[in-house]
């Protein structure tokens, strides 16, 4: 065989190797650029629509609750040995009505229009336990407000403790996912 064809054929098989092995490579990062893009796009619809708002609505729950207790003048809400003192009773109602009553009913919209975009999939119990908080005492204060049902001005489940801590710890665990990702996809 010919030099000059051996170099010719040894030449381009080079060439569509060399070709063949940047096509895949980039290929390989264009894939992995596009699933770090659709996982960054997924976190900031997490952030925007769900995680976000949740946790602005703990915070501004967590100083107005204090705010509330600041007003009684005390660190706790209900005695437990009798029942509120009647300025105090209007004092706590203007809150329910006003503060307590309208946040839950943001959170619990949330949870309930943004399942699908709830971390890892399932719903956690202490959202449950939220839910179970929230409804338990809207339809009886509800009753209440409508028919003047005497109830125990409080919900018959405690708000659950866990709940701001998942709710955060969510938050908190996106935002340092999000970082990261952005930071991968930069790199890349």
């Amino acid at each position: 065989m010919n030099v000059a064809i051996l170099v010719a054929v040894l030449t381009g098989s080079v060439t569509i190797v060399g070709w063949f092995a940047s096509y895949l490579l980039g290929s390989r990062a264009d894939r992995r650029r596009a699933r770090l893009t659709a996982q960054i796009a997924h976190i900031e619809k997490q952030l925007a629509e769900l995680y976000g708002p949740l946790a602005f609505l703990v915070y501004e729950g967590r100083a107005t609750f204090k705010d509330l207790l600041q007003t009684l003048g005390r660190r706790y809400v209900f005695y437990a040995d009798r029942p509120l003192p009647e300025d105090e009773l209007k004092i706590w109602l203007f809150w329910v009505d006003n503060d307590l009553m309208p946040r839950n009913m943001a959170i619990q919209n949330l949870l309930s229009t943004k399942t699908h975009l709830i971390q890892d999939g399932d719903l956690p119990a202490s959202y449950i336990a939220f839910l179970d908080h929230h409804n338990s005492w809207r339809v009886t204060h509800e009753r209440w407000r409508q028919e003047k049902v005497p109830y125990s001005w409080h919900s018959k489940v405690n708000w659950p403790a866990k709940f701001d801590e998942e709710v955060l710890g969510a938050f908190r665990q996106l935002k340092k996912l999000h970082s990261e990702l952005v930071g991968a996809v930069e790199q890349s």
